[in-house]
């Protein structure tokens, strides 16, 4: 039925198996017969289960399965089933930083993409270069502010498919979404390599049986001193006999830009359109559920949205437009079958992911080109291909005991292309072109065990063997005064990612916990830049992160607070990071060992039947411990793109205004401390020490949603985390803005 159950854990004895065909009231009414335990709607496709009270409450009246009567307010924090840790779970029974935003928190704050994430998740920050170019990072772990070769820190998946590699974030439209969960820290026992600080997991509403749904909705915005913006999206699910059903998603957005270009005399130069699309098929035989799906999402780009600072103040004076192509395609295959004897699930996924970036090279060619450069530009494409298989195994409680294995297998192609140009009067030359082809396999048998000790105790030990290989083949075209050369070479890299948990359930849902685990990226060949590198750049090694944590979950005022905390430490060593040579070419580098130390929080408050407080706060102390010789980086340096501080809140408020309206209000802020661009403090401007923030009013009914918005309410024009253009790097100041107060008007209606 596609809907979301949480808090078994109150109904006692052992479960009744349904035989027959029931409606969703009557199963929970059966299912909760004589167990001591009574259910209520969060939502329409959410239920809770709570100890039965004395006076049972009336049941809210429901009409073509929406929820008339209001809900009571449930935090952003309360138990929902969670899929992080590759087992369904109560969200507060994972030992870890775990983070769960519902489908409902997402419509009410107009969540619509990554970055919007960041101001409900702690320690959840994205750079701003834009839509299909930002990076994530979690926990205050930061290679760099640049996206170049090394592989993400986090991974991104959609439902059970990685997403990127060493690609930047494809920023998905949170659409018909059912969740986002986040699970911070080195996820390598479970997840390998490419979650070196956690996982970013987008989880999608399934196809429903046996009933037809449909909405569509539309957004207007209009940004101060910028071009109008709009959304258009639509979600239908439909049944196909009694075992079968189809659900299918699609969006078209078009993001209005606020930035003009005085040399090119163009107004709002940064305009972005992203569209897309999802669809899935379910097929249910007992059981067996077989689901096939697909996405789309294409996102495109005019021009960066950085400007310069200079003697009249910021402005943007460029000699190209700086165009990016961002576009992902996603397909998956998943079969899982369950019984007395556990379950077994197969995800078998394929991923296309193409990028395209202009730069405007001018001021890099200017320092080593022999005549005057009048216009220079750096293109730079990719085209990533991915197969995965994973195949997991959990078997029935055996005793105490429970325990999973799994089987994981990807190969990955990417093949990229570099190009630097410069025209010289009428004539154009190439100072650089490079083809490169990249092939990458992983193998890795992972598992995870997990043992009753009683009194609440539980231990739990994983670990995921793996084996990678590397095979980079480079052909650099780069005339006098570089020097052309091909490489062909291969690596392998093995080893064994461990995690040890040990927790102690709690009265009333929560847990105290204590947690060691590791994660890992693969090491890899340089190839780039106008001469060879040097033997010390040629190749770059795996980087290995080591985390200790010790944390716990509370739920005190029988439920009404929601709490969750964790103090941790970072051993990082053999840090890879994207580099720049002085022509604005990059490489990848082992920059040194570093660590990260600090506390996250993450809180939500019922004041009152109407009103929702929840908060959430990052406290760290990122630094490095040993610089790598030859960067000439100061003793002082830490990492970069890292505040040492930020926090968020969410003030939800919402009560009836009739009998079938319901009036909600919204207030959101978030802090970005302040940190520097680079490894190196002296030579790095400071970004961040801003502020951002969203406000809302919403009239909803069954059928209907209206909603304004208002972002970046103060219309703060404060430095983000960004560097637009590596070509211009320590010749100019770049600065990337906030996106001026905006104003949003949806609509929603459902059928």
């Amino acid at each position: 039925m596609g809907v979301t159950i949480g808090g078994v854990e109150a109904c006692k004895g052992p479960g009744t198996p349904l035989v027959g065909t029931f409606d969703l009231r009557q199963a929970l009414d059966r299912a909760t017969a004589g167990k001591g335990c009574a259910y209520s709607f969060i939502d329409s496709q959410t239920v809770r289960f709570s100890a039965a009270r004395p006076a049972p409450a009336p049941r809210p009246l429901v009409i073509a399965r929406a929820i008339i009567a209001t809900p009571e307010p449930v935090a952003p924090l309360a138990p929902l089933i969670i899929n992080a840790g590759k087992r369904p779970l109560r969200l507060g029974s994972l030992p870890g930083g775990v983070s769960v935003i519902g489908s409902p928190q997402l419509q009410d704050t107009g969540v619509g993409e990554t970055s919007s994430v960041a101001r409900q998740t702690a320690g959840f920050i994205t750079t701003n270069l834009g839509a299909g170019r930002n990076k994530i990072l979690l926990r205050g772990l930061s290679d760099g502010t640049f996206t170049g070769r090394t592989q993400s820190t986090v991974g991104t998946y959609l439902d059970d498919v990685p997403v990127n590699y060493n690609a930047p974030d494809p920023d998905l439209r949170l659409i018909d979404v059912d969740r986002v969960e986040v699970l911070r820290g080195p996820q390598g026992a479970l997840y390998g390599g490419g979650s070196l600080s956690g996982i970013y997991r987008i989880v999608t509403r399934q196809p429903e049986l046996g009933t037809y749904s449909a909405s569509v909705g539309s957004t207007i915005a209009n940004t101060q001193s910028g071009s109008r913006s709009y959304r258009v999206e639509g979600v239908v699910n439909a049944p196909i006999g009694e075992k079968s059903a189809v659900r299918a998603v699609a969006y078209h957005d078009v993001d209005g830009g606020y930035l003009d270009d005085v040399n090119l005399r163009l107004s709002n130069v940064d305009k972005t359109t992203r569209r897309g699309g999802r669809a899935a098929w379910r097929l249910d035989l007992g059981d067996w559920q077989v689901k096939l799906s697909t996405a789309l999402q294409s996102v495109s780009s005019k021009d960066t949205q950085y400007v310069t600072l200079a003697p009249g103040g910021p402005r943007r004076a460029n000699q190209v437009r700086e165009t990016h192509r961002n576009r992902l395609a996603e397909s998956s295959l998943k079969i899982t079958g369950s019984g007395d004897w556990g379950q077994l699930e197969s995800v078998t996924g394929y991923v296309t992911h193409r990028y395209a970036s202009r730069y405007d090279a001018t001021l890099a060619l200017t320092e080593f080109a022999e005549e005057a450069v009048e216009l220079g530009l750096y293109d730079e494409s990719a085209r990533v291909r991915m197969a995965v298989q994973d195949l997991i195994y959990t078997a029935p409680e055996i005793g105490r005991l429970r325990f999973m294995v799994g089987g994981f297998l990807a190969t990955s192609i990417e093949e990229g292309d570099a190009d630097l140009r410069a025209r010289v009067g009428n004539i154009t030359r190439s100072y650089y072109d490079e083809d490169r082809k990249d092939r990458l396999n992983e193998y890795a048998l992972y598992g995870e065990a997990t043992y009753d000790l009683g009194a609440g105790w539980k231990a739990a030990v994983g670990g995921r063997a793996f084996k990678t290989t590397v095979h980079t083949r480079s052909y650099v075209t780069a005339p006098y005064p570089g020097n052309s050369r091909d490489l062909d070479r291969e690596a392998s890299f093995s080893g064994f990612s461990p995690k040890v948990s040990v927790q102690r359930d709690l009265s009333g849902g929560g847990l105290i916990y204590a947690l060691t685990s590791e994660g890992y990226r693969a090491g890899g060949f340089n190839s780039g830049g106008l001469a060879t590198p040097s033997e010390a750049r040629r190749t770059f090694r795996p980087d290995h992160l080591r985390n200790y944590e010790i944390g716990a979950t509370l739920n005190p005022f029988r439920g009404r607070v929601n709490l969750r905390a964790a103090l941790f430490y970072d051993d990082w060593r053999n840090i890879q990071t994207d580099q720049y040579f002085a022509s604005g070419l990059s490489y990848t580098a082992n920059i040194g060992d570093g660590r990260n130390r600090g506390l996250e929080i993450e809180a939500a408050w019922r004041a009152t039947p109407h009103l929702t407080i929840s908060g959430n706060a990052l406290f760290n102390e990122p630094k490095l411990t040993r610089i790598e010789p030859g960067y000439g980086i100061a003793d002082t340096a830490s990492l970069p793109g890292v505040p040492d501080v930020s926090f968020g809140s969410l003030v939800t408020y919402q009560r009836p205004i009739t009998a079938a309206a319901m009036l909600m209000l919204t207030a959101e802020t978030g802090y970005i401390g302040e940190s520097r661009l680079t490894f190196d403090p002296r030579y790095s401007p400071s970004m961040g020490g801003y502020y951002t923030g969203k406000l809302s009013a919403q009239l909803m009914t069954d059928r209907w949603r209206a909603a304004l918005f208002v972002s970046n309410p103060w219309n703060s024009s404060s430095d983000t985390f960004a560097y637009g253009n590596p070509f211009s790097f320590g010749q100019v100041r770049q600065v990337t803005p906030q996106r001026p107060r905006t104003w949003s008007l949806a609509l929603t209606a459902n059928f």
